[in-house]
């Protein structure tokens, strides 16, 4: 991929990318998009009905800014309530282990954030000390450490916690608010009134770029997609980006888990996608992405189940799962939210007409608007760790 330009991957249709990148067609690349929903194809190789097969010790290692932390602890929770299961059967109950630090899919420390001195995880010394337990028998203290291993972002420190969720954790919704509609408004815990919409138009032919996140790509080419967290404020200049922040805070407030924003939106086409993004800005005003989500309009309902195209002009609700976090706002920072419909070229383009994935090579813009009323209160839900707890 060294040397390949943004011409590549605006290539249309999605298909035939392939063929425009080597001469030739790719079996695997060409199944992958041809399956744009979770069909035989996909439930011929996908673990999510087989989590009951295992039996085994597990031990998962993933990273803040990889693409599969939220899988990560899917599998996580999955496997320790099977876990407990067999244990009652069986009288043993699996060992079910996960660390996360501030990495990324390659278990590298990216992006421009300042961790301190201890962010990195040795995942050989790590598997190798841990197998040494469950395979070898010895005691070598991993037994009486907790089965949750995590870096808190912000305070920089390593963490163990018994379950996941961490115990104490209050759901603590931080509303999308703008008076007069503008494009910058407030995140505050206090819910809206009568507010009128915000609005903003999403064009294809101008995405907003992929700047650093959570994902799996690597950084070949740092000049068209980077990873980690990197300063936000030049997305938040773009007229197809709604930013909410909240006043800078009276004290530390930690936020360990996953993030979930619920939307209320419509749109002029038939097929969207909304993202949104959670920031901590620190007293200079620099803007670290935490974590971040995106939805495919289509899936609103699953992206298990079979895809349903939107009315245009109807208003729908939305969750949009973002990837789990934990980061401490420290005092005085505030607490930001970028919402828009692209991240380019981590996340294909929403072409926004509804024709099959993958296959199109027709790119309309559309006018999206994001409710904030008293009917409608778009918020993100944030899991707050109580101080003290």
């Amino acid at each position: 991929m060294g040397g390949v330009g943004t011409a590549f991957y605006r290539h249309l249709p999605l298909i035939d990318l392939d063929v425009a990148l080597t001469g030739r067609q790719n079996r695997l690349w060409r199944e992958y998009v041809s399956h744009s929903t979770y069909d035989d194809y996909w439930k011929a190789i996908s673990a999510r009905e087989k989590f009951d097969r295992v039996t085994i010790p597990v031990f998962m290692m993933a990273g803040w800014y990889d693409y599969y932390t939220g899988a990560a602890f899917s599998a996580f929770q999955k496997l320790r309530q099977l876990g407990r299961e067999l244990g009652r059967e069986l009288g043993v109950e699996p060992d079910v282990r996960i660390v996360v630090n501030p990495a990324n899919h390659y278990n590298l420390i990216v992006g421009d954030r300042d961790f301190g001195d201890g962010p990195h995880k040795d995942e050989l010394h790590l598997a190798v000390r841990w197998l040494d337990h469950v395979v070898k028998g010895e005691s070598n203290g991993v037994e009486h450490e907790p089965p949750v291993s995590i870096f808190v972002m912000g305070t920089n420190e390593w963490r163990g916690e018994h379950e996941w969720p961490p115990a104490g954790s209050l759901s603590t919704g931080y509303y999308f608010r703008s008076d007069d509609g503008s494009r910058v408004g407030k995140l505050s815990t206090e819910p809206p009134g009568d507010e009128p919409p915000s609005q903003y138009r999403y064009d294809p032919e101008d995405p907003a770029p992929t700047l650093g996140g959570n994902h799996s790509s690597p950084e070949e080419n740092p000049e068209i997609i980077r990873v980690g967290p990197v300063d936000q404020r030049p997305l938040a200049d773009r007229a197809d980006v709604l930013v909410f922040t909240s006043p800078p805070l009276d004290e530390d407030l930690e936020v360990t888990g996953p993030v979930v924003v619920r939307l209320w939106a419509s749109t002029t086409g038939r097929d969207t996608d909304f993202i949104a993004r959670l920031i901590d800005v620190s007293e200079d005003g620099t803007a670290y992405n935490l974590t971040e989500g995106i939805i495919r309009a289509r899936f609103r309902h699953s992206i298990w189940e079979e895809p349903s195209l939107l009315t245009p002009g109807e208003v729908y609700e939305y969750s949009l799962e973002l990837l789990p976090t934990s980061n401490v706002f420290l005092r005085g920072h505030r607490i930001c939210v970028h919402l828009t419909s692209s991240s380019f070229p981590m996340f294909d383009r929403n072409p926004n007409t509804g024709n099959e994935q993958g296959m199109d090579v027709e790119l309309i813009a559309v006018d999206q608007t994001i409710y904030h009323d008293s009917r409608r209160p778009s918020h993100v839900v944030l899991p707050v760790i109580p101080q003290g707890r």
